[in-house]
């Protein structure tokens, strides 16, 4: 791993059927105490009906890039139990290197 890691992270996966029949997220843990780096970033976006600048918070996490995490998993922050939906998965090529796996992810409520 390139980046250094600032915490572990634990990765949930699956889904289930509630009581009603509609689709919840499952807590399963396939892979835990995987070390990571997640840093939280700022922007700030503007919309064309308001000129009034919004912040917009999101999380950037890396982690090594043998770590089986799909776009549908969902990450568990073990330091801070938060929990944080995978968006994006991707990897940038390297000249004799295997970069990071980076994930752009979002804080689940």
């Amino acid at each position: 791993m390139r980046a250094i890691p600032n915490t572990t992270i634990s990765v949930l996966r699956g889904t289930t059927l509630d009581e009603f029949g509609d689709e919840a997220d499952n807590a399963t843990t396939v892979a835990s105490g995987i070390p990571a780096s997640l840093v939280e970033q700022v922007r700030q976006a503007f919309t064309p009906e308001s000129a009034t600048p919004r912040v917009v918070r999101y999380t950037i996490g890396r982690v090594n890039p043998d770590v089986d995490i799909r776009e549908t998993d969902r990450v568990k922050d073990e330091r801070t139990n938060r929990t944080y939906i995978v968006q994006a998965v991707s990897q940038t090529g390297g000249i004799g290197t295997v970069n990071d796996l980076r994930l752009d992810l979002k804080h689940a409520t």
